[in-house]
């Protein structure tokens, strides 16, 4: 019996240590994450994910104090530079509420929160000195980031704390954006208005620095001391990582930033899973996730809850984008939820130096003001293609849960409904010449949508002199109130597509050509006609009427477009 009690506590202590071996060990497995590049349209390359030393230093141990008070800012940098010192390794924070000042980043070295831990960062702006960054696509001065890294490789966040950006500190707000006693409150708060108080600034400096920069996110100064002088204003993003690779972001929470949230910028190998990320639904340019002239990129399994565009990819703005000419190229997004924000997926504005190689499937966007979005204007420039985009379910969307708008904050054509008999006027904007400031977006693949929306059911809207080409939407049923609207497309194709709008037209092309329409599937209301096809350059528009409720009167030509221009099968 005594032998036999020996052997089995002899085998259970084998198996403890095998455990632990295997936990320990650099051959233990984590979750098998290989299904992330099935289906993939183009060659995509597997992410390189950091590789970290096994050392590690827990801040408390350096005498850190999570009492919310007390400042951590040197511990965090002491971490770092030990443990650089020791060729990298993991800076653990354990459970409590960390005060600190800007956290910098070495190669080779992984933030670690451990579950409870709370990571703030103080709202003392002379902790953030000016620095030279990027904002909207274009180098500028902004106060230096809560997070940031430039020119490194292997670094990560892992755990499951959060970092918060005490963005209210930093952020402005617009009145139409609170109820009458929230707007009280924060008045109660301090702070300075502008725009007859329509605007809500944290203190005078801030405000004065929108008003010298005539309302522009960026003020363009002369001397770095008038930058010095409206410091308030130059509201950093909360991550900036700059040119690093082999970057991993998995498991915590980024919230509450003073701009955009994680803005990584010129970066290879970038993995970003398991995040929570969000901001006040009311934050002004509170962005998720801003991906600029990136490559090589995973993003799943994520959520995001923000107060502007949720999942954006960027590649540099106007003249300075095109010079830096790197596109954000061979990107996988997966299984993510949008529960609010201005757009669900976006590209742009700023895409000067281009996009492509994009696919993004199994996600869900819930109250975004619109689901999918792409928007440029004028002047940007670059080329956005070989994007593919399947199984999006989107509800409760407050304007369109698709849109193109390539005059986006320009003067666009205007579709105006009941202005007369017809239901359409159309405003024509000339063409301008195509130069290298002439953006455009081709060769774009859209399928398994599932949507509803408060506004039109979708807009395809291009440049007269560049129209948006390629596009190709198959299984999808929208309901929205409106109907679909195309403006100055070529190459588009609908297939199977089913719109479900309470008045009007449920497709309306105009100036438009070589457009390709089957099996397509509406409501008949109030007797009016299903497709419009207005504009004079409309041409060899493709109609399959077979599904039409009344496939007599369902198509019409108004506004100078020529019969001979639709093609009924």
């Amino acid at each position: 019996m005594k032998i036999r009690k020996f052997t089995n506590r002899l085998l259970s202590l084998l198996l403890l240590g095998f455990v632990a071996y295997a936990c320990s060990s650099p051959e233990a497995k984590g979750p098998d994450y290989s299904w992330v590049y099935d289906n993939i349209e183009f060659d995509m390359p597997i992410v390189q994910e950091p590789v970290i030393p096994n050392n590690r230093i827990n801040i408390a141990d350096l005498g850190a104090i999570a009492d919310g008070r007390t400042l951590n800012t040197q511990f965090f940098a002491e971490a770092i530079d030990k443990l650089t010192a020791k060729g990298g390794g993991s800076v653990i924070v354990p459970a409590g509420i960390w005060l600190t000042g800007p956290i910098v980043l070495k190669s080779n070295i992984n933030i670690h929160l451990e579950d409870g831990a709370l990571v703030r960062f103080s709202d003392d702006f002379d902790l953030y000195p000016i620095v030279e960054s990027t904002f909207e696509g274009i180098m500028t001065w902004r106060c230096q980031s809560p997070i940031s890294g430039r020119d490194l490789e292997n670094i990560s966040f892992t755990g499951n704390g959060v970092f918060d950006g005490n963005g209210q500190a930093w952020r402005p707000v617009k009145r139409f954006k609170m109820t009458a006693n929230q707007w009280r409150n924060l008045l109660k708060s301090g702070g300075a208005l502008v725009d007859d108080g329509a605007y809500w600034f944290p203190s005078e400096s801030a405000a004065l620095g929108y008003v010298r920069g005539n309302g522009n996110n960026i003020p363009i100064f002369d001397t770095f001391e008038e930058y010095a002088e409206v410091k308030d204003f130059l509201r950093p993003v909360m991550v900036s990582l700059i040119n690093c690779k082999r970057v991993l972001l998995d498991g915590p929470t980024f919230q509450n930033s003073p701009a955009w949230n994680i803005h990584p910028l010129m970066c290879e190998h970038l993995t970003i899973r398991n995040l929570t990320v969000r901001n006040p639904w009311y934050s002004q340019n509170g962005d998720g996730l801003d991906l600029e002239s990136c490559k090589n990129v995973v993003i799943y399994n994520n959520n995001f809850d923000v107060g502007d565009d949720a999942i954006c990819f960027k590649s540099g703005r106007d003249k300075e984008g095109r010079q830096r000419g790197i596109p954000t190229e061979n990107v996988i997004v997966k299984n993510n939820v949008v529960y609010h924000g201005h757009g669900g997926f976006v590209v742009g504005s700023e895409m000067s130096g281009g996009v492509r190689n994009v696919h993004v499937s199994e996600c869900t966007f819930m109250g975004t003001n619109i689901g999918i979005r792409f928007k440029s204007t004028r002047g940007r420039g670059g080329v956005v293609e070989n994007i593919y985009i399947s199984n999006i379910n989107m509800i409760d969307i407050p304007t369109e849960p698709i849109r193109f708008n390539l005059f986006y904050e320009g003067l666009a054509p205007v579709l105006d409904d009941g202005t007369s008999s017809t239901g359409l006027i159309g405003t024509d904007v000339a063409p301008k010449p195509v130069t290298e400031e002439t953006p455009s977006f081709r060769n774009i693949f859209v399928k398994n949508v599932v949507a509803n929306g408060f506004g039109n059911a979708a807009l395809f809207m291009g440049l007269p002199e560049m129209k948006l080409q390629n596009v190709r939407l198959e299984n999808a049923v929208i309901r929205a109130p409106k109907g679909f609207n195309m403006i100055d497309v070529d190459g588009v194709e609908l297939v199977n597509v089913k719109i479900i709008q309470e008045t009007g037209p449920a497709l309306t092309i105009f100036n438009s050509s070589n457009v390709s329409v089957s099996n397509f599937q509406f409501d008949t209301k109030e007797n009016k006609p299903g497709v419009v096809v207005a504009g004079a350059v409309s041409e060899n528009i493709k109609l399959n009427r077979a599904d039409f409720a009344d496939p007599a009167a369902q198509v019409i030509t108004i506004g100078g477009a020529s019969k001979d221009a639709v093609v009924l099968n």
